[in-house]
């Protein structure tokens, strides 16, 4: 707990801090204002009614309507204070997370789930601020409201101060016992709602596929799987609470009742005046109240902590990949490409093994294999996604380990099979890696895409609001704009990844042209499975299970009758018998 509150207060900006504290100093103060009433009512009841002189009667009732709008005044204040603040630094927190999670590596996002980092920006950091704008202040009135009447009370009568007082022992022991059970189900909770978010989450991103295969029936129980076991462990904590309510307010109620017991047999015995009595049955409720609370703030406290905790192990993760101390500045990335006995695991498991080529500036290197022989593992080493376990990656000479993160992938367009649009116009999505384009430039590089005819047949052209992730688009046609994305950075090294496997061979065969005339020098990357797409590469690489099995051109592999033979005959519908 007190790491939350450690890191919490360490993250707020020191205007907010100040003000915060300003407003927790006017919660202590409006505390102490709560004994000035029962003071005067003491006085309105000995000295008024009891002694039949009405003088002081108007001077008392201006005094405590004073003091009551003066502290509701103040309590008012605190409030907004405290309110504005909270959503400062919760927006200002929002904001370094966004911005820490931008930097964070492949393996940070591989092993946490969207819902789960959805929950953590929202629910989590919501518990967050409801402690900064609710929670402490509502701790220290229960604390300072408890001490400050039972010291005034005390001077009035210890005796009765102290048969009040006698049952919080007992409430702390059963406070103590309801704290140690409820976090581990709040835990639970926690988890259960990431769960649910998760579900969610990815049945509204694949609702295609659900709707493709019929699921929704099957999605929906998903769903309420999820959803109920989201209740249930609401449920446990709540049948918790109530086994734990019915104490407190037992104990709470006998308090009361030992104040006008006991009280009304002091007044018999003339050890207390009845506006002595008053100052007790007004005050009664401050001793009672913070303990009638202190259940309700445990289980506030408990839900902060286990929120905040999730938060900071987002806010604290540190990215496996990031620039040497010693990095060097990079103008631009000429193209020049090295695997030097490259080896990569991944949660242990061996993806490359021993790989090793070279290709230079300008050059077409081109990579196939069965699917799970690691050809995207491969490129994603390339801009450094991962760092190898063994070997080295070098680009223009240099190990991709001593260049800028900004500097190396800034330099790689990439373009994958998998495509991602943006909910965004279509000039924004060709234009995302690189803001300064001109319309005419993203017309230009959305045609050597062979993007610009369907384009320009779109409702409003470039400025079509696409919709997330594309929808409305063929396959073909996000393709398309996704490598006239990447060409737009006019990068040095063009990863192509499947780039072409959705458009038909003409559409192919326009692009390969298109990419042999660039208005720059690139190195090009194309991992494909189609023949066509990588017979003319200067450099052809046969990946089996992470091996490099055959290297050279397309005529040199045909020669080796190996893979690269194989796949050939079956695409050009050759007989290998009679071929060999």
């Amino acid at each position: 707990m007190l790491k939350q509150l450690k890191w919490l207060w360490l993250n707020m900006d020191a205007p907010y801090r100040r003000r915060h504290v300003i407003a927790l100093c006017i919660s202590v103060f409006t505390c102490l204002l709560l004994l000035v009433n029962p003071a005067f009512s003491q006085r309105l009841i000995d000295d008024v009614i009891m002694a039949g002189n009405p003088d002081p009667l108007l001077p008392i009732l201006a005094v405590m309507l004073v003091v009551k709008l003066g502290r509701e005044g103040l309590r008012y204040l605190m409030i907004i204070f405290l309110e504005k603040d909270s959503q400062n630094v919760i927006f200002n927190l929002r904001r370094r997370l966004f911005t820490r999670m931008q930097y964070n590596d492949m393996l940070f996002f591989d092993s946490h789930r969207t819902g789960d980092l959805m929950t953590r920006m929202s629910a989590d950091l919501d518990w967050c601020r409801h402690f900064l704008s609710y929670i402490d202040y509502r701790i220290i009135d229960a604390v300072c409201t408890f001490l400050f009447a039972t010291v005034y009370l005390a001077l009035v009568s210890w005796k009765l101060t102290l048969l009040l007082i006698v049952i919080t022992p007992v409430l702390l022991l059963i406070t103590k016992f309801f704290s140690r059970h409820v976090r581990p189900r709040f835990v639970f909770m926690r988890e259960k709602l990431a769960e649910m978010n998760t579900a969610a989450q990815e049945n509204i991103a694949g609702n295609r596929v659900v709707k493709a295969f019929a699921r929704e029936d099957y999605e929906k129980d998903r769903f309420e799987e999820k959803n109920r076991a989201f209740m249930n462990s609401h449920l446990r904590i709540n049948k918790l609470w109530l086994t734990f309510f019915p104490m407190i307010e037992l104990l709470v109620n006998a308090i009361q009742l030992v104040t006008v017991f006991v009280g009304g047999l002091f007044i018999i015995s003339g050890e207390l005046t009845p506006g002595e009595l008053a100052i007790f049955t007004g005050l009664s409720w401050a001793v009672s109240n913070p303990m009638r609370d202190l259940g309700n703030l445990i289980n506030d406290l408990q839900r902060f902590s286990t929120s905040a905790a999730k938060v900071m192990e987002l806010y604290y993760a540190v990215p496996s990949v990031t620039d040497a101390p010693d990095a060097v500045p990079h103008d631009r990335v000429h193209g020049k490409i090295e695997f030097d006995h490259v080896s990569f695991r991944y949660n242990n498991k061996e993806v490359l093994s021993d790989v090793t080529f070279s290709v230079e500036p300008g050059q077409t290197v081109a990579v196939m294999g069965p699917t799970g022989s690691g050809k995207t593992t491969l490129v994603s080493l390339l801009a450094r996604f991962y760092d190898v376990q063994e070997g080295e990656v070098r680009v223009d000479g240099d190990n991709v380990r001593q260049w800028r993160l900004s500097d190396l992938r800034g330099g790689i367009g990439t373009a994958t099979q998998d495509v991602f649009l943006f909910s965004d116009t279509v000039e924004g999505n060709i234009a995302f890696g690189n803001q300064a384009l001109s319309l005419d430039e993203v017309k230009d590089f959305a045609r050597r895409a062979d993007a610009a005819e369907f384009i320009d047949k779109l409702p409003e052209g470039y400025d079509t609001i696409i919709g997330e992730r594309g929808v409305g688009l063929s396959g073909g046609q996000r393709q398309r704009i996704a490598l006239a994305r990447a060409l737009a950075v006019r990068p040095g090294i063009l990863v192509m990844d499947d780039t072409t496997s959705a458009v038909d061979s003409e559409t192919e065969h326009y692009i390969q042209e298109q990419l042999r005339s660039l208005p720059f020098d690139c190195t090009k990357f194309i991992i494909a499975q189609r023949i066509s797409s990588m017979r003319d590469a200067d450099l052809i690489l046969v990946l089996q299970e992470g091996k490099i099995t055959e290297q050279g051109t397309h005529r040199e592999l045909l020669e080796k009758r190996g893979y690269y033979w194989q796949t050939y005959c079956l695409q050009y519908g050759i007989d290998m018998r009679e071929a060999g």
